[in-house]
């Protein structure tokens, strides 16, 4: 599968290991200059530890690095992405604009899923003529070394996109936890916030 993401900071730079890990090409794109070319230099520094974990598959720190690189424009970082991952600031206006973009470039085909812990779905895909295709899955941090990852669809979310989203982080060795609907809190804030009540 052929992913990319689209905001490189620590969420962003920890699904790129993820699914370079399970094989994916993964193609960086941030809007902040040479963002994506730091967010490689710092995933590089991180693949010698987990390779000594024994958490890369039996695979080499230079081959999981090989499958990342950084696109020049967010259309580049698109252009053969079936599966996009968004992780941009958690500000509703930024997320509306971003999916607008994503919606317009993206192959017909790819999914579009956005790593928000604290917006609903439904208020940043609405009025995309893509929006059966958006969903959100969002990691417990980090992706690579917790498995459980949230899909949560919008009202609109069409069952196949989140079928293939469910298969594509089995395949990337994900647990994904399947809503049938959005919540405020998800699963996971609100088990947390119980933990903390505790």
């Amino acid at each position: 599968t052929n992913t990319a993401i689209v905001g490189t900071g620590f969420i962003g730079r920890a699904w790129a290991i993820s699914f370079a890990r399970a094989g994916c090409k993964v193609q960086l794109w941030d809007q902040a200059d040479g963002a994506a070319g730091k967010a490689i230099e710092y995933i590089s520094g991180v693949l010698d530890d987990l390779a000594e974990n024994g958490l890369l598959n039996g695979q080499t720190p230079s081959s999981v690095l090989a499958r990342i690189s950084a696109a020049a424009t967010l259309e580049d970082a698109l252009a053969d992405a079936q599966h996009v991952q968004e992780n941009t600031p958690e500000i509703l206006e930024t997320k509306i604009e971003v999916f607008a973009r994503l919606d317009a470039a993206a192959r017909p085909d790819a999914i579009l899923a956005s790593s928000t812990s604290a917006l609903l779905p439904s208020h940043f895909t609405k009025d995309l003529k893509g929006r059966g295709r958006c969903v959100i899955v969002h990691p417990i941090n980090p992706p690579y070394l917790i498995p459980a990852a949230e899909v949560v669809p919008a009202p609109w979310t069409t069952h196949e996109t989140v079928e293939r989203t469910r298969k594509f982080l089995i395949a990337a060795g994900h647990a994904p936890l399947v809503m049938k609907k959005e919540l405020d809190g998800f699963i996971m804030n609100r088990l947390q916030g119980a933990l903390l009540e505790e």
